[in-house]
């Protein structure tokens, strides 16, 4: 798989090697390859959402808490 895959083509294939792994057509070789990839996918994925969230949590700002810091966007419409 290549590094700059996007996160939707990871999700893509780590579902197809869930149905794969699910029907159980394959010997312990290939089983254990399939786990491998997928294992390698889910965690790329993970680290993609967790990169996302710290991108997201700079945007809107987070307290000492590490609690979100919301902004109330009723205030922005004028009546």
């Amino acid at each position: 798989m290549s590094k700059d895959q996007t996160f939707e083509k990871k999700i893509k294939r780590l579902e197809e090697i869930v149905n794969q792994l699910e029907e159980g057509d394959y010997g312990i070789e290939e089983t254990l390859k399939l786990f491998q990839e997928g294992m390698k996918l889910s965690k790329e994925c993970k680290k993609i959402l967790d990169d996302v969230e710290l991108r997201v949590n700079k945007v809107l700002g987070t307290d000492e808490e590490e609690n979100l810091i919301t902004e109330n966007f009723d205030d922005d419409i004028q009546s």
